[in-house]
């Protein structure tokens, strides 16, 4: 079987350029800078690099106060933030019911309520309130459509 022209140029093509970059004469390359480790660790371990106790303490407790700052602005972040509502009026006016006189747009309201607010899609710790959220709102919506139905008959 014979190549086309253009193949064959180009699997030759695609030779040379490997072989020039694949060169087996190169040394690797060495580092700008010349660094001995054993001598590094000579002196770690001969004792004449002496730290005070007193520094390390003092680094230990500026790292730890880092730390607690940290975790307190994490902290009042969390707290800062706003709960959303469990009690029943404030869903009711969240799911705008006072206005809805036809099934299909409790339908549609129901959907819309459980995309913002599904437990599955809320940060976890506000899952256990998500899902009582839902019930408060299915509870609701279903009552509407009780109420609607009793109206249209």
């Amino acid at each position: 079987m014979m190549r086309a022209a253009g193949n064959r140029d180009f699997a030759a093509l695609l030779d040379e350029l490997i072989a020039a970059s694949v060169s087996e004469d190169e040394a690797p390359a060495r580092p700008a800078v010349r660094f001995d480790y054993l001598s590094v660790a000579e002196e770690l371990h001969s004792g004449r690099i002496r730290v005070s106790p007193d520094a390390v303490a003092a680094e230990y407790r500026e790292a730890d106060a880092m730390a607690d700052a940290l975790f307190a602005a994490a902290q009042a972040a969390k707290d800062e933030e706003k709960l959303p509502s469990t009690e029943p009026e404030a869903i009711w006016h969240e799911l705008g019911l006072a206005s809805v006189t036809e099934a299909d747009e409790l339908g549609r309201r129901r959907r819309v309520f459980a995309f913002r607010n599904h437990p599955d899609r809320v940060p976890p710790h506000l899952r256990q309130r998500a899902m009582v959220r839902m019930q408060i709102a299915n509870m609701l919506i279903d009552e509407m459509e009780r109420r609607v139905k009793r109206g249209a008959r």
